[in-house]
């Protein structure tokens, strides 16, 4: 893990994104105090485990019946 100061991060900005785009992560300090982290994106990763945890559920269900009851008398016998 990089530690940069702050004003060494405004100016450096560009190249610190660079890094971060390679997966390193950057603690940016002001006055040796620990403000921020820059870390890499990982919301597409977090997509993909969600979509096989769909695929795996729609796996599961496949032959699962609800044995001749209707989905909507399930739902109103919950009623009050």
């Amino acid at each position: 893990m990089r530690e940069v100061g702050a004003f060494e991060a405004k100016n450096t900005l560009g190249a610190l994104l660079d890094l971060v785009e390679k997966g390193e992560e950057v603690t940016i300090t002001r006055r040796g105090k620990r403000i921020a982290r820059l870390v890499p994106d990982n919301r597409s990763e977090n997509r993909d485990t969600a979509l096989k945890a769909v695929e795996a559920i729609m796996e599961m269900r496949k032959g699962v019946t609800l044995g001749g009851l209707k989905i909507k008398d399930l739902i109103n016998e919950g009623r009050p």
